[in-house]
């Protein structure tokens, strides 16, 4: 039995978010100078915009993976966060 690509996407946190809505939620979550502190590439650290982040993040996968992956750690803190952990 095969799975669908509903059934592998069922429990993935990143299903359905566009990048712009990634960047900009951990822009909100850490600030800009945070989020460069974490992820240190120029488009967050000079002249930060959601806009020129998206530019550089759709050509360069492993910045977009860390971007993906802060995303997901800062999902997790705030499930903690929420429960008391």
């Amino acid at each position: 039995m095969t799975s669908t690509p509903v059934a592998t996407q069922a429990h993935n946190p990143l299903h359905g978010l566009t990048l712009e809505v990634i960047v900009t939620a951990l822009a909100e979550y850490y600030g800009w100078e945070g989020l460069a502190e974490r992820i240190p590439v120029r488009c967050f650290a000079s002249d930060p915009s959601v806009n020129s982040s998206l530019k550089f993040l759709r050509k360069t996968p492993w910045a977009r993976d860390k971007v993906e992956g802060l995303y997901l750690f800062m999902l997790r803190e705030q499930r903690r966060a929420q429960t008391g952990r």
